[in-house]
C-alpha cells in the first residue's frame, strides 16, 4: 500500500499529524488556564520566525525572495484564513467552523486550473467526493441556523484555497525556509495586534505545553511547504484532510472524545481518498517525466 505514496504525500501527511498534535498541546493549555487560543497562535508564529531566521543566518540563505509578491501573498492569505477561522470558532460552533474551513479542497479544484492550467483528471473528482463525504461524516455539522460566523467560516476556506495555490506556485521559485520565514514574520506582527487586548501571562508549568504546540506547528508548516514541491495543489488539498482523522483519534485517546462508527467510517473514506489520489499523483508525475 505504502508504495503508492510519493514523498510529497508522505510529507503532507506528516505535516497534518504535526498540526493535529499541536492542537492537543494547545487544548491542554486552554483547558487548564485562561490563555486564549489567539495567544497560542502567537507563540507558534513567533517561535517559527526565530527558528527560520536562525537557520537562514547559519546557512547564509538570502532573505530576499525571488518572487516577492508570491511569498507575501502566501503569508497574507494564510494569516487571513487563520483569522477568519478563529472568528468562525468564536461566533459559531467549532463543528461548523471546521467543516466550512475544510471546504477549501473544493475551491482549489475550481481555481487551480485558472492559475496553473492543471488538467482535471476524471478520477480526481471521484476522490474529491469520497474525501468530502468522509469529512462530513467525521464532523457531521448542524446547519439549521446560519449566522455571520458560518459565513466567515466559509471565507476561511476560500482564503485557505488561495493560500495553498499561491504556495504551490511560490515553492517553484523560493526555498521552503524563506517562505516559512515570511509567513511566520507577517503572522507574528499581525497576531501581536490581535493578541494584545486579551493577553494572559503564562505560568511556568504552562510553558512546556506552549513550547510543544509551537514546535509542532512550526514542524507542520515546514513539512507542508516541502510537501507541495512534489504534489499538486488539488491533490495536496485532499491529503490535508487527513488532519481530521488524526484529530479524531487524538481527541479519543487524550480527551476521551467520542469515536463512533460514523467517525471511523468517515476516517476510512478519507484515508482511501488519500491513497487513491497519491497513486494518481504518482502516475501523473511519471507521465510528465516521459
Amino acid at each position: 500500500m505504502f508504495k503508492t505514496l510519493n514523498n510529497g504525500v508522505i510529507l503532507l501527511v506528516l505535516a497534518e499529524f504535526c498540526f493535529a498534535s499541536a492542537t492537543v498541546f494547545a487544548k491542554y493549555v486552554t483547558n487548564a488556564s485562561d490563555i486564549p487560543a489567539i495567544e497560542i497562535t502567537f507563540f507558534r508564529v513567533s517561535l517559527g520566525v526565530v527558528i527560520a531566521a536562525l537557520y537562514m543566518w547559519r546557512t547564509n540563505t538570502s532573505f530576499r525572495p525571488h518572487r516577492v509578491l508570491l511569498v507575501l501573498a502566501r503569508a497574507v492569505l494564510s494569516f487571513s484564513a487563520l483569522v477568519a477561522f478563529f472568528y468562525a470558532v468564536e461566533h459559531s460552533s467549532v463543528t461548523n467552523a471546521n467543516m466550512l474551513n475544510m471546504t477549501y479542497p473544493i475551491f482549489i479544484f475550481l481555481l487551480a486550473p485558472l492559475f496553473r492550467l492543471e488538467k482535471m483528471h476524471k478520477l480526481s473528482f471521484l476522490f474529491l467526493i469520497v474525501a468530502m463525504t468522509g469529512i462530513y461524516l467525521v464532523v457531521f455539522p448542524d446547519f439549521s441556523n446560519i449566522n455571520i460566523g458560518d459565513i466567515v467560516g466559509l471565507l476561511s476556506g476560500i482564503f485557505a484555497a488561495f493560500a495553498i495555490i499561491t504556495l504551490s506556485v511560490a515553492r517553484e521559485y523560493d526555498s521552503t525556509v524563506l517562505i516559512v520565514f515570511y509567513l511566520m514574520a507577517i503572522g507574528t506582527v499581525c497576531n501581536a495586534f490581535m493578541m494584545a487586548p486579551v493577553f494572559v501571562m503564562p505560568r511556568q508549568h504552562e510553558l512546556p505545553m506552549l513550547l510543544g504546540s509551537g514546535m509542532m506547528g512550526v514542524a507542520g508548516q515546514v513539512l507542508l511547504t516541502m510537501g507541495y514541491k512534489n504534489v499538486s495543489a488539488k491533490a495536496g488539498s485532499m491529503v490535508s484532510s487527513s488532519r481530521i482523522v488524526f484529530a479524531a483519534l487524538m481527541g479519543f485517546f487524550f480527551f476521551a472524545e467520542a469515536l463512533s462508527p460514523r467517525i471511523m467510517l468517515g476516517g476510512g473514506m478519507i484515508i482511501a481518498a488519500i491513497i487513491g489520489v497519491s497513486a494518481l499523483q504518482k502516475r501523473i508525475n511519471a507521465e510528465d517525466e516521459q
